[in-house]
């Protein structure tokens, strides 16, 4: 297997997100011009009271369960870790929202993995080669380095990841067991976060952020490592 386990064709170059970036926020600036800082903090504050509405009228069973399903379609897990906790961590306390979490991100990651092994196959193999991504090769002897490379490497979307190694065949337990250790504990964080942001509690606030750094670190660490390590060997 080659050293650049998951290679892919960037289609797109640093200056062109750069001149993107530049363009929403020279538009940004003039439709926010003559906007009231402080009045779109409350426009704001009412959209994000009515979206969390909407998700405690819909319940924490239809809310785990979309977390469950929709990530695999693409939709971000943030989109489900961040309103988890101010959700329902009054109603069901955070230990339990936090653990549904996790069970809802398990669920996901097996789905994609089935999905990928056999349900959606064909199209899945077509839509990720579309998008720039090429399917790795794998020797059996180096399933676990294709593991931990493309879950420790940065840039890659969490169902992308899915999807590529189901394609590759990856052993289900390994690819389970890995996918646990590695993804849980960033989602857990996340969600702790986002319960101590929603309810402006400065130290939980700064707990969670320190978590989800050192977490963060930790990754780069270890993939450095094992890259040397591969190197060397």
């Amino acid at each position: 297997m080659s050293s650049e386990v998951v290679p892919m064709k960037r289609k797109v170059t640093w200056l062109q997100l750069a001149t993107a970036l530049a363009v929403l926020l020279v538009i940004a600036a003039v439709l926010l011009r003559d906007a009231n800082p402080r009045e779109l903090m409350q426009r704001g504050r009412q959209i994000v009271d009515r979206g969390m509405g909407t998700i405690r009228a819909a319940g924490p069973w239809a809310f785990f369960t979309a977390n469950a399903i929709l990530p695999a379609a693409g939709v971000p897990m943030l989109t489900f870790a961040l309103p988890a906790g101010p959700a329902f961590g009054e109603k069901l306390g955070m230990g339990t929202v936090i653990a549904l979490s996790e069970l809802a991100l398990i669920a996901n990651m097996a789905l994609a993995y089935g999905l990928a092994r056999r349900g959606l196959r064909p199209v899945l193999e077509k839509l990720l080669i579309r998008f720039g991504y090429k399917l790795p090769e794998v020797d059996p002897d180096n399933v676990t380095d294709l593991m931990l490379l493309l879950r420790l490497t940065p840039g890659v979307p969490f169902c992308v990841q899915n999807y590529m190694l189901g394609l590759a065949e990856m052993p289900f337990g390994r690819y389970m067991a890995i996918s646990i250790i590695i993804a849980c504990p960033q989602n857990a964080a996340f969600v702790y976060f986002g319960e101590a942001l929603s309810n402006g509690k400065g130290m939980k606030v700064l707990f969670a952020g320190l978590l989800i750094a050192a977490l963060a670190v930790a990754t780069r660490v270890v993939r450095k490592y094992y890259a040397k390590q591969r190197l060397v060997a």
